[in-house]
């Protein structure tokens, strides 16, 4: 069995409701005055990156896809708006043979972007692409800030692994498309089995303090947990003394015990005595392991100690500080009448506060320098420059209500490390900064 096949979870069969209000109540008018057909252009993009990130990461556009093909509106969900009256009985008659049949193009998952990057434009009539807003929204800004603060970690941890831990600090679901997204940034595991079921990431862990405290003694909780899961485990060190506990762990599994994890105290401290008492040991090629509430910065601050893996909660699943990338869903272009081939005209919002947007369908292109280092994320309405043909950014997701461009979540996190390696250096830095490569308009 393949789990990518499943589709979303058993309780989640339609994905139709995960939407607001407003969007049927749109659906309902536009239907009642003609406008519903009129051939639209819906953008996703953000104006701003979250203080301090130099780069954004696509992230849940594999889920994107599957929200799309399981947008359905059946028997108990058409009952239930009709019971509501939130809409009409013309709009439940339109809505119960709702099938996107639309285009859909986007930034490939795991590509970097930056503010004004049209992440993914969204071609139909108005009715079919505006009722697609909410739970596009709620997938990619969910799953893109949990890959940007993976990515920032990561690139942190210096190609040591990261094991993502996050799932009692977060809804259910939400712990499930963490660790989907943290995989993308560039996480090696994840404890949540859920995840591994659905995505096929790989899945660790070992015992928890309960499993020592249990025990009459911390070695008879170590002589139990290596007779289970042999001599390659890894063994909690810190629920009493680390030293004294370093050195029943040895003694328990002898010098092939495979690691102990530190989940508590001065981590650079512990870990520099741990391994100092681990080599006295002969246990030489125990790995160390840390966790508790590690950050990017954390981690960064690990880097010259002799740590060989981290394991993050909290930190991660909240985005680090950042839990959204406020990407919004804008209308930028329609046809000027209901006539399959009317032309299209660019539409935008115009207010103060910050919150403009450009009409116009828009094409996106990265420009490099002669050694393949992005220099500027290029974005347009008209004809793409010939020097940028080979460098767009978009590619085709959904045609004609088919989706066309699913793939191994394994190609989303190739394609993130070889996104990020083509940024400028600045670009893994920690430091506050602006975007590391500036958005230019044609």
């Amino acid at each position: 069995m393949n789990p990518a096949d499943l589709g979303l979870p058993v309780d989640v069969p339609s994905t139709a409701l995960f939407t607001d209000h407003y969007e049927l109540t749109m659906l309902q008018a536009a239907l009642a005055n003609g406008t519903a057909d009129r051939r639209s252009v819906f953008e996703v993009f953000t104006r701003r990156l979250p203080e301090g990130r130099r780069y954004g990461v696509v992230a849940g556009t594999g889920r994107v896809l599957d929200a799309v093909e399981n947008f359905r509106f059946d028997g108990a969900v058409l009952e239930f708006l009709r019971e509501r009256a939130v809409v009409d009985m013309r709009t439940l008659d339109w809505l119960a043979s709702y099938r996107f049949s639309g285009d859909i193009w986007g930034y490939p998952e795991g590509e970097v972007y930056f503010p004004g990057s049209p992440l993914l434009r969204v071609e139909g009539s108005f009715a079919e692409c505006v009722l697609l807003e909410t739970v596009i929204l709620s997938i990619l800004n969910h799953d893109s800030a949990i890959a940007a603060a993976a990515s920032r970690m990561a690139s942190a941890a210096g190609g040591r692994p990261l094991i993502e831990m996050g799932a009692r600090r977060t809804h259910e679901l939400a712990a499930v498309a963490s660790a989907r997204a943290a995989y993308v940034g560039g996480f090696a595991s994840t404890s949540d089995l859920a995840a591994g079921f659905r995505y096929g990431i790989p899945t660790v862990g070992t015992s928890a303090h309960a499993f020592t405290l249990v025990h009459d003694s911390e070695r008879d909780a170590f002589t139990a947990q290596v007779a289970s899961l042999g001599r390659g485990t890894t063994l909690l060190v810190d629920t009493y003394d680390v030293a004294e506990a370093v050195r029943t762990a040895v003694e328990v599994a002898g010098t092939d015990l495979g690691a102990v994890r530190i989940d508590s105290g001065d981590l650079l401290l512990v870990a520099h005595r741990v391994r100092q008492q681990l080599d006295e040991l002969g246990a030489v090629n125990t790995r160390i392991v840390v966790t508790s509430d590690l950050d990017e910065y954390a981690i960064a601050s690990l880097a010259a100690a002799p740590v060989d893996a981290y394991g993050v909660g909290t930190q991660l699943v909240t985005g680090s500080g950042h839990p959204t990338c406020s990407m919004v869903y804008k209308l930028v272009a329609r046809a000027v009448s209901g006539d399959p081939k009317a032309a299209l005209a660019p539409v935008a919002k115009k207010s103060t506060g910050g919150k403009t947007s450009i009409g116009g369908r828009k094409w996106a292109a990265r420009r490099v320098d002669a050694e393949g280092i992005a220099e500027a994320e290029v974005v347009g309405t008209g004809p793409v420059p010939a020097a940028l043909a080979d460098h767009q950014l978009l590619t085709q997701l959904v045609k004609a209500g088919e989706v066309v461009a699913r793939e191994p979540l394994e190609a989303a996190r190739e394609r993130h490390l070889a996104a990020r390696a083509a940024l400028p250096l600045s670009a893994t830095q920690l430091s506050r900064g602006e975007a590391v490569i500036p958005t230019e308009y044609l």
